[in-house]
């Protein structure tokens, strides 16, 4: 089976093709160079071209306070290609796998996200990466929708990566307390979009590593566990006025994930563990 995979070069989208080279998986991996998912015309020829099993759309526009902006770019991205995606995937009979967000929430609640949750967006990019999803769901039958939240890997600029950078070059540094999610390492990621893809068993997911933390608590353990020297400080999200609204409380119940897959994904802290080991910071 050939899998399509939009966004290769992307966080996610890098580590998925690692471990479909080391599983003898064929791919065909799209960067936005090579392939617009917001081209119709562009997709449709790809699709008509190669002989697909699957399609993994990694492809995303994930600007949080520039999409308050650029809203037409973040539509593209996050709504109008995985629109495309699901056209040409239905055409041709072949399941698609999207992945969404934690911003679809408002983050108002004080205990987890269930796939049943009414999502309600506070931000123009929660609201492109719903119409994303709403899009999947109603032209393409064999879907998976898959939200993620706070994602990580070696490869780009996550948020853990900023913390390193930051400790790196000041002595203090302040994080926001009052953000609260699970982060989501894409080592740990990219199996289980694998294993779920195999399940058939298509619908909502949440997917994301066990438990949740805060930014300031996630920040904190990265700098403890990397053995810089900086002063991690905890401030409220009033401290940095930014153009997009963020979810208080976004942190999701993987339900019924575990019980598709069989397995529980690891913990947040572990894999940040990992996540520092495999860049070289782990002290």
């Amino acid at each position: 089976m050939r899998i399509l995979i939009t966004g290769a070069a992307g966080q996610l989208g890098q580590d998925l093709l690692k471990l479909c080279a080391r599983r003898g998986v064929d791919t065909l991996a799209c960067s936005r160079k090579r392939l617009d998912v917001s081209d119709l015309s562009a997709v449709r020829k790809v699709f008509e071209a190669e002989k697909l099993g699957a399609v993994i759309n990694c492809a995303a526009y994930n600007d949080v306070d520039r999409a308050e902006r650029e809203r037409s770019a973040a539509c593209l991205a996050n709504a109008i290609g995985p629109r495309n995606l699901a056209i040409a995937a239905e055409e041709h009979g072949v399941p698609l796998m999207h992945f969404s967000s934690d911003y679809v929430f408002d983050g108002r609640k004080t205990e987890l996200y269930g796939i049943a949750e009414q999502p309600r967006p506070l931000s123009y990019y929660g609201r492109s990466k719903l119409l994303g999803e709403q899009f999947v769901r109603t032209l393409c039958r064999r879907h998976f929708i898959v939200r993620l939240s706070w994602v990580f890997g070696a490869n780009g600029d996550s948020f853990a990566r900023k913390v390193i950078r930051w400790a790196e070059e000041n002595s203090e540094i302040k994080i926001v307390k009052d953000q609260v999610s699970s982060p989501s390492y894409t080592v740990d990621l990219a199996p289980a979009v694998l294993a779920l893809l195999d399940t058939g068993a298509y619908g909502l997911y949440h997917l994301t590593n066990s438990g949740h933390c805060s930014r300031f608590d996630w920040a904190k353990r990265i700098v403890d566990r990397a053995g810089l020297d900086a002063w991690v400080v905890p401030v409220d999200s009033s401290a940095f006025p930014s153009p997009a609204e963020r979810p208080r409380f976004s942190a999701m119940d993987s339900f019924p994930l575990q019980e598709i897959l069989g397995y529980e994904m690891p913990d947040w802290k572990d894999a940040t563990e990992r996540f520092l080991e495999e860049i070289g910071a782990l002290k």
